[in-house]
């Protein structure tokens, strides 16, 4: 499941493809001013956090893994620190269709190229209210930035979002979603029947 998000990470967000290492992937990343790079980690061993923490000598450099945050403190060398607030969650859900209805008001676009679905939400003055996308990966479709605008909250349209990625991953051969949540987020994918397979804890190299 962690292969699968990293994978699908990588085509939903257009990064040069995720490198094998010895402990896992890493995937470069060039437009965020907060992350320049992340080790993810399928595996969680104190010699394998070790090896790859041991690797890294660029700052804004992140390591992300399925473990507790507690339980991979002790094992992080200097300069290294746990993002306890950027805590995650590994989320999963066999697809389902629905057939979703826009609701009142609004319009939806629907875009895919690249093996990537997008979804947005405008309201009724052409605004954007809610967004998300989907990388689909064969059977397999990875969720990403799923966002309500603050003033479209409590509508439903996260999930109608959500509900219409699914549909359309479903029609492209896909059978189970995999995830990363926020805490925020892992409360509404709960609602449609995602299940939480494991913490993703996540640190980051500030020396």
């Amino acid at each position: 499941m962690v292969r699968t998000w990293v994978a699908g990470w990588a085509a939903s967000r257009r990064t040069p493809p995720p490198v094998e290492k010895p402990w896992g992937f890493y995937i470069e990343v060039s437009d965020s001013p907060v992350e320049a790079g992340r080790h993810v980690l399928p595996e969680t061993r104190e010699s394998l956090v070790r090896s790859a923490a041991a690797s890294v000598t660029t700052p804004r450099t992140w390591m992300k893994m399925p473990a507790e945050p507690e339980t991979i403190e002790p094992w992080l060398p200097q300069g290294w620190v746990v993002a306890r607030e950027e805590t995650g969650h590994l989320m999963a859900v066999d697809l389902v269709a629905t057939n979703p209805v826009a609701p009142e008001g609004c319009t939806v676009t629907l875009e895919s190229g690249g093996g990537v679905i997008r979804v947005r939400v405008l309201d009724e003055a052409g605004r954007q209210a809610a967004k998300g996308q989907m990388a689909v990966l064969g059977g397999e479709a990875v969720v990403d930035r799923v966002v309500t605008e603050e003033a479209h909250r409590r509508r439903g349209l996260g999930g109608f979002v959500m509900r219409t990625l699914a549909d359309r991953a479903l029609g492209e051969g896909a059978v189970l979603g995999v995830l990363g949540a926020t805490d925020a987020g892992r409360a509404l994918y709960e609602t449609l029947g995602w299940k939480k397979h494991a913490t993703l804890a996540e640190c980051v190299y500030r020396p």
